[in-house]
């Protein structure tokens, strides 16, 4: 009964000793030092999703016209006309009285902006409830001289 005790308590101590061991050697870095494996993607046909959408690109495309779409040229009130790197500009005001800068070639919801001088401005309507116009007509909205 003495010899296995004595045994297990050899045992005991030689396990006992070993597992600081084990505590000392994941303490000294050695796994600290390990970076985790970089992930790689393999597209596969389809999109990268970690690519950019744009491109490069800018996100306002030049071609493309401004104006308000969604305001009809009735809608419009001609608050006044300014002048900036040569180019005309018309500020207008919506139903609710927001200012809107509009120039030659905007888009309304029923026409476009055919043309801006210094005391007015000619709206071209081309469509009339949503229906296109047999003959567009020319709408004129002019400062008042007293306000200018």
């Amino acid at each position: 009964m003495r010899h296995i005790a004595l045994c297990i308590i050899l045992l005991g101590g030689l396990l006992a000793g070993a597992l600081p061991a084990q505590d000392q050697t994941s303490a000294t870095g050695v796994e600290a030092l390990k970076t985790p494996p970089r992930s790689t993607y393999d597209p596969a046909g389809r999109r990268d999703p970690f690519r950019n959408l744009l491109a490069g690109k800018d996100v306002k495309d030049k071609s493309a016209p401004g104006g308000i779409p969604q305001l009809t040229i009735e809608d419009t009130n001609l608050v006044g006309i300014v002048k900036a790197k040569g180019k005309l500009t018309a500020i207008v005001s919506g139903p609710q009285g927001f200012p809107f800068f509009i120039q030659a070639g905007d888009k309304f919801a029923n026409g476009y902006v055919l043309s801006i001088n210094e005391s007015q401005v000619v709206f071209r309507k081309t469509n009339e409830r949503g229906i296109p116009l047999m003959r567009p007509k020319d709408i004129i909205k002019e400062i008042i001289p007293e306000e200018r």
